[in-house]
């Protein structure tokens, strides 16, 4: 009964730590953290948001794309591209992937471009009108906070990825 027991060879783990290239030595596969994780959910809602935008029947919903905000056929072809190049983004931020930091970098840009030609071409319109100021106060900067800030951390991290 005691042979029944005995392993042949030792049980396999289901998490296998990596192999450093440099010298064989073991090497632990370190978390993304916790704020790459929370920017990586608030981008995914982003990605959510922005596939959403051309079935809204509001007029006032719409992707901004370079401060203007699109409509018809234009925000059916943009709004889901930029899904799409969210949704890459979140996989690639919650892999700790390689590919990631590009996007990361090309989407802070973005988001650093458009906010202000947003805010400059509808200044004092009613597309701003639209909006409270608790919601356009804060609005520039938890945006450009989650973009640049992902993009700084994944720069950080960029030895940790794959």
């Amino acid at each position: 009964m005691q042979d029944l027991m005995r392993f042949t060879r030792p049980p396999t783990r289901m998490c296998h730590n990596q192999l450093e290239s440099q010298g064989g030595a073991k090497m632990e596969e370190k978390s993304r953290g916790v704020t790459l994780t929370i920017f990586a959910l608030l981008l995914a809602l982003m990605a959510i948001s922005n596939f959403g935008k051309p079935f809204s029947h509001n007029p006032g919903v719409g992707f901004v794309f370079f401060g203007t905000r699109l409509s018809g056929a234009p925000n059916m072809i943009v709004a889901p591209i930029f899904g799409i190049i969210l949704a890459v983004y979140v996989y690639g931020i919650l892999a700790m992937r390689k590919f990631a930091l590009p996007i990361g970098i090309f989407y802070a840009a973005y988001v650093i471009v458009n906010m202000p030609l947003f805010l400059v071409k509808y200044q004092g319109t009613a597309v701003m009108q639209e909006h409270s100021w608790a919601y356009l106060l804060p609005y520039p900067f938890v945006a450009i906070g989650v973009s640049s800030g992902a993009a700084w951390l994944l720069y950080r991290r960029k030895a940790d990825m794959r």
